[in-house]
């Protein structure tokens, strides 16, 4: 293996015109294709990131990472490292096919593109108004409080962005980031906030600190701190070693301050109703 192609993402045509490689060689197990004539060194982890950062820096020269390609620069995978990049460029310009490739036409204001590892890619805050005009609604909120939490973002500006929006899309972001709120620290919490909003139930306080005897004895994913119910996703982070220890301290302590708390599981998302009247009897 040439060290010069060790760990790198590569052109085959030009590694062989340079004599690094015969075409067998390219051939040869020791790489993997990306796209054509783009390769990796086979002991590269291929992730979403990296595919488009081979896309756009040598697939598709001159056009920017955007949509859920570009989150997944942001530090926010929302899709699997085999599925199609999404790649921008400027109207006008030849259609680009290739398998693995999804290069629509469209201009991306310049104001709204930032370099990052060497590529041309979306900001968080522009990727956050793209994903939240062309996911479904859920999705979309979902994305948008991801890209926040990740990347330390100010949610008005992002609104501000989407309301500036025009096109196809445009009114969906509206929605989209209205509903979002950027403090969810999970998907399932963000979902979890939109069920409750589309039920009667009274809206809670997200990410609540109970307080007790002077001091905080808990943060709380949900809160309704009149009723001193609290409402927390069980997420499979609690299985970790040492965690159900943590986790049943906390409980005591907040069972100790008067708090009643209604736990939630991913099972427990696929019967709306019933959870809704679980919640809806904890605060009665």
């Amino acid at each position: 293996m040439p060290e010069q192609l060790r760990g790198k993402v590569f052109r085959g045509t030009t590694a062989v015109r340079t004599g690094l490689l015969t075409p067998n060689q390219l051939r040869g197990p020791a790489w993997r294709r990306l796209f054509p004539d783009v390769y990796v060194d086979r002991d590269v982890p291929v992730t979403h990131a990296l595919r488009a950062r081979a896309a756009c820096g040598l697939a598709v020269p001159g056009s920017v990472i955007t949509g859920a390609s570009a989150a997944a620069l942001w530090g926010v995978d929302l899709v699997s490292p085999e599925a199609e990049v999404e790649l921008t460029v400027p109207p006008g310009r030849h259609a680009v096919r290739a398998t693995g490739l999804r290069v629509r036409r469209c201009h991306v204001a310049d104001e709204h593109v930032v370099v990052r590892r060497r590529v041309r890619v979306t900001s968080p805050e522009a990727t956050a108004v793209r994903l939240a005009g062309h996911l479904p609604l859920e999705d979309a909120v979902v994305a948008v409080d991801r890209l926040i939490a990740a990347r330390g973002l100010d949610l008005e500006n992002i609104r501000a962005l989407a309301g500036a929006a025009v096109g196809a899309g445009s009114a969906r972001a509206r929605t989209a980031c209205a509903l979002a709120d950027g403090l969810a620290e999970s998907p399932q919490e963000t979902r979890l906030r939109l069920l409750i909003g589309r039920s009667r139930l009274p809206q809670p306080v997200a990410q609540y600190r109970v307080r007790h005897g002077g001091r905080v004895v808990a943060r709380v994913d949900f809160a309704w701190p009149d009723r001193k119910v609290a409402l927390e996703y069980d997420g499979l982070w609690h299985a970790e070693d040492g965690q159900f220890a943590s986790d049943r301290a906390r409980l005591n302590r907040l069972r100790e301050a008067g708090w009643t708390v209604v736990f939630v599981t991913a099972a427990d998302m696929y019967q709306p109703a019933k959870l809704v009247a679980r919640i809806a009897a904890a605060l009665a």
